[in-house]
């Protein structure tokens, strides 16, 4: 994928279901988290773990079908084998973009997604790519 490409998906974003959010401060998906929200992004955490809960000031969902509002992106903090289940969870409540975290690479995932439309971003994160290539939501 194109770093124009990259850009646009992250100047049009503005809602983000992060998958595999944990409630733990050091953990990599926490810390992007609250990166993304002070960017200005509204971001949704997604895990059976913070389901019910808030985290950092966002109510948590167990599964991308449970929440209620539409979804840009689905930032994804699973293992690559969760990432198949997650792509079509994803194509099911109409995700623009499946992004998917530095190590997390799955080729079918991604073909199943790009075949349903989706924007497809594969080992990489969102807040390394914003700063690199000079985007900024403030």
């Amino acid at each position: 994928m194109k770093e124009t490409d990259i850009a646009e998906i992250l100047t049009s974003t503005n809602t983000i279901a992060l998958v595999g959010a944990s409630d733990k401060p050091d953990r990599p998906s926490y810390r992007v988290m609250a990166w993304l929200l002070e960017q200005g992004y509204h971001v949704i955490p997604v895990s059976p773990k913070v389901a019910g809960k808030t985290l950092l000031g966002q109510k948590g969902y167990a599964t991308l079908a449970e929440i209620p509002e539409k979804v840009d992106m689905v930032d994804v903090f699973r293992n690559s084998e969760a990432a198949w289940e997650v792509a079509q969870e994803a194509i099911a409540i109409g995700a623009k973009t499946l992004w998917l975290q530095l190590g997390v690479i799955n080729e079918q995932a991604a073909v199943l997604a790009r075949d349903a439309g989706l924007n497809v971003v594969m080992d990489k994160c969102p807040a390394i790519e914003i700063p690199r290539l000079g985007l900024s939501r403030k």
